[in-house]
């Protein structure tokens, strides 16, 4: 694995957010940018003649119909370049060199090549059709998260520097690697670091709490602590825009996508709620 960070740019309006986060982090980390746009099989496939024209009109269409599909995959990779080179220049006009990758297909099985070789996924909360969705997450987001290997990092629409984060901790592994890793990263060095625990308070989850400051301390940061109860996604989001925090940081997605649908899920009402980016690990 390198330090490598991979940045999803779509051309949305997230985009710009996208790159904006990227520059922050290289500039923490040192780490190299690695910029990617993915052209759908929908935006390359070929037209279906499914049998409903007729045999000779049919062999009249297909040289046609194969042509504008030819079209179409030229101009579908033309916008392509131009989405990677127009986050490239943004990227550049702030002093940081980035790569560019036009992949053809899945998003989730580039992003699972990708990784391999990287530290850190970047993407927008949502997609081309954010303006038109503001209550859904973007369609490869959950997808992406329930399936990184490497944390996922999820751009909020508009970029603000970021000195206070919120680490919403409740004592599971993915919570416990976020607080592991938040502890060793340059990218949060000298950054004003809080632990909040959405639970019964007790004795256990008191030494849970205290357990996360002291690996924390161990780091070099002098974490605030709350424990809280309640419903863990209000309390959360609540804290989040009483607190004037700039970054969320949290374990994803405990339960199965099943459970998720029938009860909800936390990880994605807090990508959901919060106007802040979030950090997610499993």
């Amino acid at each position: 694995m390198t330090d490598k960070i991979i940045a999803l740019v779509d051309g949305s309006i997230y985009s710009k957010s996208v790159c904006e986060n990227a520059i922050w982090i290289a500039s923490r980390t040192g780490a190299p940018v690695e910029l990617i746009h993915v052209l759908g099989r929908r935006e390359t496939s070929s037209s279906d003649l499914s049998g409903t024209i007729a045999l000779g009109a049919r062999t009249a269409l297909l040289e046609e119909l194969s042509a504008l599909d030819e079209q179409r995959a030229k101009l579908a990779q033309k916008k392509g370049r131009a989405i990677l080179e127009d986050a490239q220049a943004i990227l550049a006009e702030a002093g940081i060199e980035a790569s560019v990758k036009l992949r053809n297909g899945d998003l989730l099985e580039t992003v699972e090549e990708a990784e391999k070789q990287a530290s850190l996924v970047l993407i927008g909360k949502r997609g081309e059709a954010a303006d038109f969705a503001k209550l859904h997450l973007g369609s490869n987001l959950e997808r992406i998260a329930r399936s990184a290997i490497r944390p996922v990092y999820v751009a909020a629409r508009t970029y603000r520097p970021v000195s206070r984060v919120l680490i919403a901790y409740d004592g599971g592994p993915s919570a416990l690697r976020a607080v592991e890793h938040v502890a060793r990263s340059r990218m949060f060095a000298g950054l004003d670091i809080h632990l909040l625990m959405v639970a019964t308070d007790t004795a256990e989850n008191r030494r849970k709490l205290d357990g996360a400051k002291a690996v924390l301390s161990a780091g070099g940061f002098d974490a605030g602590t709350e424990l809280l109860s309640g419903q863990p996604d209000k309390c959360i989001s609540q804290h989040v825009e009483s607190e004037n925090m700039d970054l969320l940081v949290m374990g994803a997605y405990g339960h199965s996508r099943i459970r998720s649908m029938i009860i909800g899920s936390t990880t994605s009402e807090m990508i959901r709620a919060c106007k802040i980016p979030v950090m997610l690990f499993r």
